[in-house]
């Protein structure tokens, strides 16, 4: 197995054996729940094998994230439909993560994180914030269809490579987290070329690791499966930013097939449906 999948199921089969039986409030639904997991991934691309991951998706929002736009109907809708439950009626995701990074807080953070890198690669102030503390949160989320999960990463430049932690308040280990893991690997590969550099280790850090009660038959049954899937290998090139801060749809398919030329998953695992 690869070094994602290994550390995965491990994850999986702790939160399935040790995990705590929390009800959820706003859900309704019951978790298996472990209190801090984090990976961290130095070996290859981490996309799970052990059950097919969809590609497109996570390789459309992470350049609709460069591109910094809330409205989803700009980019990230003509590749999935994933965003549509969060959209508002003006069309708009205002907690849309790279919005955040890029249009809130009165500054560009991601244009000005990959600046700063090139201007002084031993700084430790490479900060991006998602979470907005007079909104999300604390109850004020009941008139929002989204609050970000990820909601914070650094990015250091050590040993002449880049290196991200990203920093999740709750992840849904069976649908969501090997989502977000693709997608944060992805952005890694794409701002070290940018900024001149290797990519380095992604740490994967969970506040809330949870199995939905829906999920548990999944989880059994991905925890019992093998493989020897070899590493999977992906290094962004130079143009890469400047072509997702654009908008380029050409990206994402060229994304896909570099990683789909490498990927040999097993069968995809039936009847989970995301909890809303």
């Amino acid at each position: 197995m690869t070094q994602f999948d290994e550390l995965y199921k491990a994850g999986v089969l702790k939160i399935m054996n040790e995990g705590y039986d929390e009800y959820n409030e706003r859900t309704g639904h019951t978790c298996k729940v472990i209190p801090g997991m984090t990976f961290e991934l130095d070996l290859g691309f981490p996309l799970l094998t052990l059950r097919k991951i969809p590609l497109k998706i996570f390789a459309a929002e992470q350049i609709w994230y460069i591109m910094g736009s809330e409205k989803p109907e700009d980019f990230v809708n003509k590749f999935t439909g994933i965003w549509k439950d969060f959209t508002e009626e003006d069309g708009t995701v205002p907690a849309a993560y790279g919005h955040r990074w890029r249009q809130a807080f009165g500054r560009d953070q991601l244009g000005m994180l990959v600046k700063h890198l090139k201007d002084q690669p031993g700084s430790r102030h490479g900060v991006v914030i998602t979470w907005d503390p007079r909104e999300d949160g604390l109850g004020g989320e009941k008139s929002k269809k989204n609050v970000p999960c990820p909601y914070t990463w650094t990015a250091n430049i050590i040993g002449n490579k880049l290196h991200i932690h990203s920093i999740v308040r709750s992840n849904d280990m069976m649908l969501g987290c090997p989502h977000d893991v693709a997608g944060f690997a992805l952005l890694l590969a794409i701002l070290a070329a940018k900024i001149g550099v290797k990519p380095g280790k992604l740490t994967h850090s969970i506040s809330n690791a949870h199995i939905y009660d829906t999920h548990y038959q999944q989880a059994w049954e991905l925890v019992e499966r093998e493989n020897n899937h070899p590493p999977i290998y992906f290094e962004a090139q130079g143009n890469y930013y400047d072509r997702a801060e654009k908008g380029d749809e050409s990206l994402v398919m060229e994304i896909v097939n570099l990683l789909e030329r490498q990927y040999n998953p097993l069968g995809s695992i039936g009847g989970m449906r995301i909890v809303l």
